[in-house]
């Protein structure tokens, strides 16, 4: 099927597929307040029958926009979002520690009939305007098939630290917090999937028994309000990140069905690990956003079908 991508330069990139569904809209013009962590984000993210599978700026988490890349703990700054995790002391308003991640151009976009890919340059900035780390991002929406009721985002990462002293990764559970461990690329649901079910290949546990646990994929399916019928969404790792010899550092799941649907890749769930100076690291993830409730075995078949 194939695909029309309109860039609204300066604002967001929005593509949408054959039959006339904005499928995603990928907003790098960042909101203004700076207690949420301005940086770049996708909503809506839609199904290709238009449910709508991304929530924005909830009134739980207000710095929760759609799907984006974050890091809850880093050298002491917070980019994530609102409220920073202090052991001992709980969730405190620490505006002083929230940084942010500019939109420095693309240096590479190509719109194809049946896919767009672009590279996006961003540096991330602490609170106090001093530039950390240099990131190189990929976006690409490709397999859009009208038949499966399903299309596919991939979404990589490359950062390098521009500091002089290590990039320390951390995240909530790191700092004292048992099984917080939220940092990476997240997802935050609508409203509608709170409550949803959460798959993972090989095992039967529900969402509460998978936080924290290690697995190639992980599907979350539910049941929407005003239409009828489900969608479901896949978050799936690249070979190379499960890998112990090639990724920087393991990854576990965060996920949360109850009181707010929420999935993230995180990097730093149980241990902190440092990015030396001048040193990068890389990650590649894929969504795949389908309409209906999927089961297992048509998750695995599907994502077999899609070669990375």
């Amino acid at each position: 099927m194939s695909v029309r991508v309109i860039h609204a330069h300066g604002e967001a990139v929005t593509v949408t597929a054959a039959g006339g569904t904005e499928i995603l809209r990928y907003v790098y013009r960042p909101d203004p307040e700076p207690f949420e962590s301005r940086k770049p984000y996708a909503h809506p993210v839609r199904t290709l029958a238009g449910r709508t599978v991304t929530g924005y700026r909830p009134n739980d988490h207000r710095w929760h926009k759609g799907l984006q890349m974050t890091a809850s703990h880093l050298s002491g700054q917070n980019f994530w979002g609102g409220n920073s995790y202090v052991h001992g002391r709980g969730y405190l308003p620490l505006p002083e520690r929230v940084g942010s991640m500019r939109h420095e151009g693309f240096s590479a976009f190509e719109a194809g009939e049946d896919r767009f890919d672009c590279t996006e340059d961003l540096t991330w900035v602490a609170h106090g305007g001093a530039e950390w780390a240099r990131e190189e991002r990929g976006l690409s929406v490709h397999s859009v098939d009208e038949e499966a009721g399903a299309w596919v985002l991939d979404w990589s990462i490359r950062l390098t630290n521009l500091r002089d002293v290590p990039l320390e990764f951390g995240s909530p559970t790191t700092a004292g917090r048992e099984m917080a461990g939220y940092t990476g690329l997240q997802w935050r649901g609508p409203r509608d999937f709170t409550g949803g079910r959460v798959l993972a290949p090989d095992s039967d546990a529900d969402a509460a028994r998978l936080m924290g646990t290690q697995s190639p994929w992980l599907a979350f399916t539910a049941e929407h309000d005003e239409h009828d019928g489900h969608s479901t969404l896949v978050f799936a790792h690249a070979p190379e990140n499960l890998d112990e010899r090639s990724a920087v550092h393991a990854s576990h799941w965060f996920v949360r069905a109850e009181p707010i649907p929420s999935v993230a890749f995180s990097w730093a769930f149980f241990e902190e690990f440092a990015l030396p100076p001048g040193d990068s690291f890389a990650y590649r993830y894929r969504i795949v956003v389908a309409d209906g409730a999927w089961d297992r075995d048509r998750v695995g078949a599907h994502l077999e079908g899609v070669p990375w």
